[in-house]
């Protein structure tokens, strides 16, 4: 499984045909999985390989959100087709073995100041948005009533 070396033409040509039906590398949403190929990605693709260069754009507007992306970043040589050998020399070792994923993330890990933030902001619209719709709905069942 892998791409080849992404920094040759050879392998951003298996990267553009991975990705000719397919908008991210694993999955239906960007993930780890994009980020570790992104980052393996030397610069944008030429343009006869529209495939990864749209990809490539797509995860690169994902630049201020990339630590907050699911998944888990696995070696290099874990994405891709299968039949292509792999060839970064880092695909048996993984950053973490799959006993050390934490399912249901731990109290222990710290939080990013942007993760903080956005979460806060998050759940300030929400509390507002749930003020208006029982001010809302009060109003109506008190009309009702009467």
């Amino acid at each position: 499984m892998g791409f080849g070396d992404l920094k040759t033409p050879a392998g951003l040509q298996v990267l553009n045909d991975y990705l000719a039906d397919k908008s991210y590398i694993e999955g239906y949403v960007p993930s780890q999985a994009d980020v570790a190929v992104f980052e393996a990605v030397s610069g944008p693709p030429p343009a006869d390989l529209y495939h990864a260069l749209r990809w490539y754009n797509h995860i690169k507007s994902y630049e201020k959100e990339k630590a907050s992306l699911p998944g888990v970043k696995k070696a290099l040589g874990k994405y891709g087709p299968a039949n292509v050998e792999d060839t970064t020399g880092s695909g048996a070792a993984d950053s973490k073995d799959d006993d050390d994923i934490d399912l249901f993330g731990s109290d222990d890990e710290e939080e990013s100041e942007e993760a903080k933030r956005l979460r806060e902001e998050r759940l300030a619209q929400y509390e507002s948005k749930k003020a208006k719709s029982r001010s809302f709905h009060s109003l109506c069942c008190f009309n009702f009533i009467i």
